[in-house]
């Protein structure tokens, strides 16, 4: 018998209670067309959106609910302190206690942080479905937090979700069940499209004294990054090199700035005449700061999504990419964190006279993911 047709039906001709899981800033663009779709059949579904507090200051959390339109947390776990396996755990614990007070029909999660792990380990130990949007992204880096919890959130999850056929094939070869897996494609462009035009408003550029296309944007979080003093050095020296062939902004994620306190690199980085420093941003002002940029450099699985939608050429700052798609179909590039690459990339894209050239959209990246997602949801419940 299929095991998810084992699961009792608490709810049975009523309309489906579905916690929608959000704990940090990628998850909110995810998790937002998926209400915003859902809230059209009330009749199905009952949506509530679960913050799980992982992402817990304004630019970080708070300011996307207002950008994106969406209405307060129903429930907001306020799980946020300490380390992988210390925010695992709270938020497991005091997700576990929602569970068992609300009795949700279906866990939503999306992405893969720690929030997406933790809440879809706890509700199917209370035998609730769970569907996983963006399933089957795989970097094949086991030394990524990240890809642990892909792997495990997609092995637990009833309903798999993809953004693209590849990951498909990842799934396959972990031998995922082929009718558990849904193709519906990227539900993070949803977002990108609704808001894109809005973005246009936005005074970022003029608050900064930019032009458009006429600077770089880089954004670094990864603790493969961030978190050894030699990586970080090696990145910020290209960053010193690239900053004299045009203006670099730098939103300054609240690690990376801990980390670059703590190894003492603030006076190097002020000292960079055009490197501009400034807090992290709300999705309106960074989409209107990324569709403006000549060149984007970053350690971002989502920005590698929505540069290639963008067509604007992106430098990845990693040695691997969950998401190939990207490079295969996009305007993306690895190029690892030594200087000279990322210096030599990045003046190769500054000094052509060629535009960035998307080889093509990839497929279902076209603002109806949501759509599909709920198709399929409704057939389901």
């Amino acid at each position: 018998m299929n095991a998810v047709k084992t699961y009792s039906k608490k709810y049975q001709g009523s309309a489906s209670k579905v916690f929608l899981v959000a704990g940090g800033r990628p998850n909110f663009m995810k998790v937002a067309p998926v209400y915003e779709e859902m809230k059209k059949y009330p009749a199905h579904f009952k949506p509530i959106i679960v913050h799980t507090g992982q992402h817990y200051d304004w630019n970080m959390s708070d300011i996307f609910f207002k950008n994106l339109g969406l209405k307060k947390p129903d429930i907001f776990l306020g799980a946020a302190t300490g380390n992988h396996g210390r925010q695992t755990g709270r938020i497991m614990i005091e997700f576990e206690k929602r569970l068992l007070k609300e009795k949700p029909d279906l866990v939503v999660v999306v992405g893969d942080i720690n929030s997406t792990l933790a809440c879809s380990v706890a509700a199917v130990k209370q035998r609730i479905r769970v569907a996983h949007v963006e399933s089957g992204l795989r970097s094949f880096d086991r030394s990524m937090p990240e890809e642990i919890n892909r792997v495990v959130t997609d092995a637990v999850s009833d309903i798999l979700f993809t953004a693209s056929e590849n990951d498909e094939t990842n799934l396959l070869n972990e031998g995922i069940s082929k009718d558990k897996i849904y193709f519906v494609g990227n539900v993070m462009i949803d977002s990108l499209r609704k808001i894109k035009k809005t973005a246009q408003k936005s005074k970022i550029l003029k608050k900064n004294g930019i032009r458009e296309k006429k600077y770089a944007s880089l954004t670094i979080h990864r603790p493969s990054n961030v978190d050894d003093k030699e990586t970080l050095q090696n990145i910020l020296n290209a960053v010193a090199v690239i900053q004299k062939e045009i203006p670099v902004v730098f939103p300054v994620h609240p690690r990376t700035m801990k980390m670059i306190m703590k190894f003492r690199l603030l006076s190097f980085i002020k000292n960079l005449e055009n490197l501009i420093l400034i807090e992290p941003l709300g999705y309106l002002d960074f989409a209107k700061l990324m569709v403006s940029s000549k060149l984007v450099m970053t350690d971002s699985g989502g920005i590698q999504e929505e540069t290639t939608i963008l067509n604007i050429p992106c430098l990845t700052i990693r040695e691997n990419t969950e998401r190939p798609i990207t490079v295969f179909e996009g305007t993306n590039t690895i190029v690892g964190n030594s200087t000279e690459n990322i210096v030599s990339k990045a003046k190769g894209i500054l000094n052509s006279k060629r535009k960035a050239q998307l080889k093509k959209a990839p497929k279902f990246w076209d603002g109806k993911a949501s759509q599909r997602i709920i198709k399929v949801l409704k057939k389901k419940f």
